[in-house]
């Protein structure tokens, strides 16, 4: 857990990434967006989703906001593929002593640091930290 900027955000990460059916891993986006910045809150979704979809190598995705179920929360979203419905990652926006935090998972066969990377020069990003089960 080196240079971890949030650990209690990081370790509740860490629970949801824990051993199931398929490895996890999860990416923790501190964002300088406000609590009044919805709009570009939904833009940097967008470009995540983006990225994500890109280095997962699982084609076009969608957003989906689970607002025809209650099986979701508030700020929760899935991507899920074009062609099939197929999971890509989830996410939620957490909105932390005044900024957003965005917490993605999704699945361990990628290339991490590329999605870092990538996160990381995207307008409103302060930072992104990979979870990992086994660290």
């Amino acid at each position: 857990m080196a240079d971890v900027y949030d650990e209690d955000l990081y370790r509740r990460t860490r629970a949801l990434i824990e051993p199931g059916d398929i490895e996890l891993v999860g990416l923790i986006v501190h964002t300088a967006l406000g609590g009044d910045e919805d709009l570009e809150m939904h833009e940097l979704t967008v470009e995540l989703n983006e990225i994500i979809a890109d280095h997962a190598g699982k084609g076009e995705s969608y957003i989906y906001a689970g607002n025809d179920t209650t099986e979701f929360a508030s700020n929760q979203f899935q991507g899920l593929t074009l062609e099939d419905d197929a999971f890509v990652w989830e996410c939620q926006q957490l909105l932390r002593e005044g900024t957003f935090d965005l917490v993605f998972y999704y699945e361990a066969d990628i290339d991490q640091a590329a999605v870092v990377d990538a996160v990381e020069t995207l307008e409103h990003v302060d930072r992104a930290t990979t979870v990992r089960d086994d660290e």
